[in-house]
């Protein structure tokens, strides 16, 4: 759905299930050239938008957001300062729900901090 907003230029799984990604961010994309004109900051919608994206890719699963909670944009995102995110995702699956706590940061600060809840479609 993000097409060009960013790449996923590598993640490792933890044996808990966890998954660290980290994803470089496409300062050139058009969205930025709105969301600010001379002052880009990344969509908080966007940004949730990858972490379902990434959790898809990892569970092998379309899903649709059901529940979004405890969701904290604690920093500014601007892809010409920090286009290298890590994302860290706590992946929990029960059936055909999905759920996942959310910790995404560039360097040591933190950016957001958010716990989705995700049904599973069915293909």
């Amino acid at each position: 759905m993000l097409t060009d907003f960013y790449t996923l230029t590598s993640y490792d799984k933890a044996e808990n299930g966890s998954f660290t990604a980290h994803i470089h961010l496409n300062k050139d994309h058009d969205i930025f050239k709105g969301h600010f004109p001379g002052n880009p900051v990344t969509p908080g919608v966007c940004m949730m938008q990858i972490i379902k994206e990434l959790t898809e890719e990892f569970t092998g699963s379309k899903l649709f957001l059901k529940t979004a909670s405890n969701v904290k944009f604690m920093a500014i995102i601007n892809p010409f300062e920090t286009p290298d995110l890590k994302l860290q995702l706590d992946i929990t699956e029960d059936g055909e729900d999905v759920k996942v706590k959310n910790s995404t940061s560039f360097g040591e600060t933190i950016a957001l901090k958010l716990s989705v809840s995700y049904k599973k479609l069915m293909s």
